[in-house]
């Protein structure tokens, strides 16, 4: 595969920002790993940080450049701060950043699809909760959506925190706006929302959270797969399971196409 740093300007963010991209390579020569790549736009997945990291962490903490390399799948990596993926009260629009100016600007830049059925997403703690989102507010973008250790419940949280208000203002403005998880899933239409998938280590802080997601949108009739295993808020976890997303993602190949 192809490792690339992007650095390039947002103008939603109105600043300079970046991603790690992997684009797909067709090798034959590499030591311990193949590689393909498709004669077309390639499916992708936009992978989202947690809130102490960036964009470089998941090819940095994991071994995803070779759990990716025979899928023919590119991986977009932006960074996205402490912002939780939200277009933020005091601060930046972040949502609005990373659903409609990054996919646009990345397929400006590389051979991506834009077709639903090759997009998903797919991310840990607040990009867990970041990418569930999107699939909740935004079905028409995602074949589907994975969250890994994921903050699903951003009102399950110190709500006086300076932070926390600079980016959700308060409880009623988190529901109004379209940033918490468990109002979104009430008012999403089942037939149209993407697959979804939950996991969470038995060590995790954030267990008791998923688990409530988890009952919350199958009662609901969402079409999420909850799942839990062993391991805390920790990399050795996000390694293995990744690949556990990896296999679950509905690819075209997958697909019948």
């Amino acid at each position: 595969m192809a490792l690339l740093r992007c650095e390039f300007f947002s103008d939603v963010l109105g600043q300079s920002t970046e991603a790690t991209v992997l684009l797909p390579q067709a090798t034959t020569r590499q030591i311990g790993m193949g590689g393909v790549a498709g004669g077309r736009a390639h499916p992708v997945l936009y992978l989202l940080h947690g809130r102490s990291d960036d964009h470089s962490i998941w090819t940095r903490r994991t071994s995803l450049e070779r759990h990716v390399a025979e899928r023919d799948l590119a991986v977009v990596m932006p960074t996205g701060h402490r912002g939780f993926y939200t277009d933020q009260v005091t601060g930046y629009d972040y949502w609005t950043f990373l659903t409609e100016e990054l996919p646009e600007v990345m397929r400006s830049f590389f051979p991506l699809s834009d077709r639903r059925e090759e997009t998903f997403a797919a991310g840990l703690s607040m990009g867990g909760y970041g990418a569930l989102k999107w699939a909740l507010r935004r079905p028409q973008d995602l074949a589907a959506a994975a969250s890994l250790s994921g903050k699903v419940d951003v009102l399950d949280t110190d709500q006086t925190a300076g932070e926390w208000r600079a980016t959700f203002g308060d409880a009623e403005h988190a529901v109004s706006a379209g940033d918490e998880l468990f109002a979104l899933a009430a008012a999403a239409d089942p037939a149209e929302t993407p697959a979804l998938y939950q996991w969470c280590g038995t060590e995790d802080a954030l267990l008791d959270e998923n688990r409530r997601f988890g009952e919350h949108t199958r009662t609901l009739g969402l079409p999420i797969l909850s799942e839990e295993g062993p391991g805390g808020h920790e990399w050795e976890a996000w390694d293995r399971m990744i690949q556990r997303v990896l296999d679950w993602l509905p690819l075209p190949e997958r697909a019948g196409r």
